[in-house]
């Protein structure tokens, strides 16, 4: 065994800004590796999962390395180019590599300390008796019968929520020790099966056998023939049975198969089953159409995928790229260009990851490319627990060219980007504006789409970008020539684009014709389509019943306790709720300030919409998709595939229904408020109130006939409003770019953004300053703020930010440095000390 001493630097799970330092212990050099998970004490008796970054022979200089206590993992379980990837995204959104790797690891791969209470062994209790409490007697008595206690025991055994003061006075006291021990969250799904022992599998025997059976038990006949049917004894490929198979088709059979065990007929063994679903390859790839070929060939020239002759000028416009921006109206068949591309990479043995902004999108996407790609198709996002989330990504791990269950397509939402891909050939990243890709808590706070694109540069892959509705960032970046363009502007099957109509709500209520929220042209509409047994999808960005409860004196509403905002009314809870942190409250009988009575409803969410358009269509099935109704795991799912099977005659819903769904017999979409989003004070809302009722207008009229948008709105005049109608992207794209550039914004300029955070209104006050005036020292008027957002306390912690705008030529690596120097300083502070900082690189 090597003497050598080596040392390890390790990513700790924490917000600490530099890699550690430990020592291997001899016996765990040859086991030690890049990659692993490691255990390791950080700080005062706390127990970590690391995982080593780099392995070395050169001790700290500013401290002694503690030893590592034990190797985790057999093989590593993150892969150089993943660790690549941490340390980039570490940098360009100045975060610790530790918050990376939270974000990355499923929580089933990240040891929990847990604490334990043990009795200790030189207390003596005899003589210390009169100074135990009779809690601390019950907790001792039960130390004594089981050895060891957890901290969530000891609080059900003595029926008290907070145990930390009785735990803290029998430490000081000497009675009892802490005992540190790391727990693995992540167990293997273990199943029984049954085979025939190596005495009992061949015919003669199996012959005396049943002819013994016969005579004797005739429900051990039933099982042996259960087993030899299920087994496929007698086809060329045996199959493995299952205990729980057997005692399926043997209705009470287990004693009789126990009976089997016991006469060495059979033997039961358990091994790792996976916990998910199996599919079956349908083999269903669609032949493209002419335009979909024709965009199919020009990103496989532009990605270098084929070769051809062309002429001087066609080189010119076909350099080679790594990113391609596909810009397809909506039904235009873009998912079957995506389909032929990962069928190609596949068939080179290369592994394919498609990125989707939301959960609700993958339910549709899966069930199409499961028929494509079979078992080979992996699916990976938040709403999987922790053990589904490992099995996902242990099969991604072991991605062997051999193994004939490996992942060779992963579909997933954002954190999908952090598998361990080990040969990835391209990356897909659907509707590629959507600002779900964003993760804006907490650190990392990264853009899904441009992690996807590094994370392709390090695999030396290609990135397709698709979407109707593409970012203006994107689109510049084409039209500058860094990424590749491909285009197209007609639906499949020359299906016309939706026929859009303006509703002019504020005319409406001059002439008193609105119902509700409803204008006449919307119901009239909807009343249309449910008489030829066509379905609906009503748009409204805000869930709930009403934003917000009003009292009609002196204008009063009830308000968050915690946080800057009003109160949203739930009429399926009865409940005022903050959306921010939770709090809830009832509905209060009287004004809290003047006492009155009369306290009304103002606005509406989709609750209100859903139980009103009951009112004016009592036969209609109507059904809700906001956060508030998918909250469970399948609940996506189980609503969309309702309205695929026409269960539903109107889906009501906030953005979930605008991204991308695909609904054969949906003729009418209504968008009840498009002021609420052009009137968003920031300067993206034009740009994203274009996207969301685009894409929204896109679900009408999608296979056999053009569908109608309804657009309700009090500014008909609108620009944007015009734009949507005309579907004229490049309008839209024109007019906001020749904005940006006046204002200083993206793309032109890059944005970073600080928020400075306590619950000292003060403090912060001082702080944002102090920061601000620093900053401006060495940026200038680049330095916007400090100014307090529009929601500017939640959780009872007061927000300002600083906004620092950066020319697109200048050295973005020199101003970070130059951020992070004055943060520190900032930090170093006494005053400042608690105060905390929150960076947001490329703020969306």
């Amino acid at each position: 065994m090597s003497r050598t001493t080596y040392f390890v630097d390790v990513i700790i799970p924490l917000s600490v800004p530099n890699l550690y330092t430990y020592r291997v212990p001899h016996e765990l050099n040859a086991d030690v590796a890049i990659g692993k998970r490691v255990v390791v004490q950080f700080g005062k008796g706390k127990l970590y999962t690391a995982i080593v970054r780099s392995i070395h022979e050169k001790p700290p200089k500013l401290y002694e390395a503690k030893y590592l206590d034990s190797i985790l993992d057999e093989q590593p379980i993150v892969n150089t180019l993943q660790l690549e990837h941490w340390d980039w995204m570490s940098n360009y959104y100045m975060c610790t590599i530790g918050e990376v790797m939270v974000a990355a690891l499923p929580s089933g791969l990240r040891l929990a300390s847990e604490s334990k209470i043990v009795l200790n062994p030189r207390f003596d209790i005899t003589n210390r008796a009169s100074e135990m409490s009779d809690t601390e007697h019950l907790i001792l008595d039960a130390l004594e019968l089981r050895n060891v206690l957890t901290l969530n025991e000891v609080a059900d055994i003595i029926e008290k929520k907070t145990v930390y003061p009785i735990i803290k006075s029998l430490i000081d006291k000497g009675a009892i020790l802490i005992e540190e021990e790391l727990k693995e969250k992540f167990k293997p799904k273990m199943a029984s099966f049954v085979r025939i022992t190596a005495e009992t599998d061949n015919e003669d025997q199996l012959k005396l056998l049943f002819d013994k059976l016969e005579k004797r038990g005739t429900k051990q006949l039933e099982v042996l023939v259960a087993y030899i049917s299920l087994s496929k004894r007698y086809s060329k490929a045996r199959e493995e049975v299952r205990k729980a198979d057997i005692l399926k088709v043997v209705s009470g059979g287990n004693a009789a198969l126990e009976a089997l065990v016991k006469k060495n007929v059979f033997e039961i063994y358990e091994r790792e089953v996976g916990r998910l679903a199996s599919f079956e390859n349908e083999n269903k790839v669609s032949n493209l159409n002419e335009p979909q070929q024709e965009v199919f060939d020009n990103i496989q020239s532009q990605f270098g995928l084929v070769s051809h002759q062309k002429d001087d000028n066609d080189k010119k416009q076909n350099v080679l790229k790594d990113v391609v921006l596909l810009h397809g109206v909506t039904s235009s068949g873009k998912t079957e260009i995506y389909v032929k591309l990962i069928e190609q990479v596949i068939a080179q043995g290369k592994q394919v990851l498609y990125l989707l902004p939301e959960i609700a999108l993958t339910t549709q996407i899966i069930n199409r490319l499961r028929k494509y790609f079979g078992d080979t198709v992996g699916v990976y996002h938040s709403k999987f627990n922790e053990s589904e989330r490992v099995e996902v990504w242990n099969k991604v791990l072991s991605n062997a060219p051999s193994a004939s269950n490996h992942f060779k397509l992963i579909i997933g939402a954002r954190s999908a980007l952090f598998l361990p891909f080990s040969n990835l050939g391209l990356v897909i990243v659907d509707e590629e504006h959507d600002t779900s890709y964003k993760q804006y808590d907490p650190a990392p706070r990264y853009n899904a789409r441009d992690g996807a694109i590094y994370l392709a540069y390090l695999h030396k892959a290609k990135t397709l970008l698709g979407s109707a509705t593409p970012s203006l960032e994107s689109y510049y970046n084409a039209e500058e020539g860094k990424y590749g363009f491909v285009s197209i502007m007609q639906r499949f099957g020359g299906i016309q684009m939706p026929e859009i109509l303006i509703s002019d709500v504020k005319e409406a209520q001059k002439r008193k014709q609105m119902k509700s929220h409803f204008s006449p042209l919307l119901l009239d509409t909807i009343t249309l389509a449910l008489e030829k047994k066509e379905q609906v999808i009503l748009f409204q960005n805000r869930r709930g019943f009403a934003p917000q409860l009003e009292c009609n004196i002196c204008a009063w509403v009830p308000q968050c306790v915690n946080c800057d905002v009003s109160l949203t009314y739930h009429k399926a809870t009865n409940q005022l709720r903050c959306h921010y942190c939770g709090y809830a409250i009832k509905p209060p009988n009287k004004c809290g300030a003047c006492g009155d009575t009369d306290l009304r409803m103002k606005g509406f969410g989709t609750e209100k919409v859903e139980e009103e358009l009951q009112l004016f269509y009592p036969k209609a099935r109507i059904a809700r998709m906001d956060l508030d109704t998918t909250r469970s795991k399948f609940a996506h799912q189980h609503i969309i595939q309702d309205f695929e099977e026409r269960n539903i005659d109107i889906l009501v819903g906030t953005q979930m229904v605008t991204k991308g769904l695909d609904f054969d017999n949906v003729s009418m979409v209504g968008i009840l408020n498009a002021d609420s989003m052009l009137n968003f004070p920031d300067f993206r809302s034009f740009e994203r109130s274009f996207q969301l009722m685009s894409q929204v207008a896109g679900r009408a009229g999608r296979k056999n006939k053009r569908g109608t948008v309804i657009i309700q709105t009090h500014n008909p005049a609108h620009s944007i409003i015009k734009e949507v109608m005309e579907n004229d992207y490049l309008s839209m794209y024109t007019n906001q770019l020749l904005d940006r550039k006046n204002f200083n914004y993206p793309p032109y300029y890059r944005l970073i953004e600080l928020t400075v955070i306590h619950r000292e209104l003060d403090l912060v006050n001082d702080a944002a300053k102090y920061l601000a005036d620093r900053l401006k020292k060495q940026f200038g008027k680049r330095v916007l703020g400090p100014e307090f957002p529009i929601v500017s306390r939640i959780r009872n912690l007061f927000h300002k930010t600083i906004l620092v705008k950066i020319e697109r030529e200048a050295s973005v690596v020199q101003v970070k440095k130059i951020l992070s120097e004055e943060l520190i300083k900032a930090k170093a502070m006494s005053e400042y000390k608690s105060v905390r900082v929150n960076l947001d690189v490329d703020p969306m």
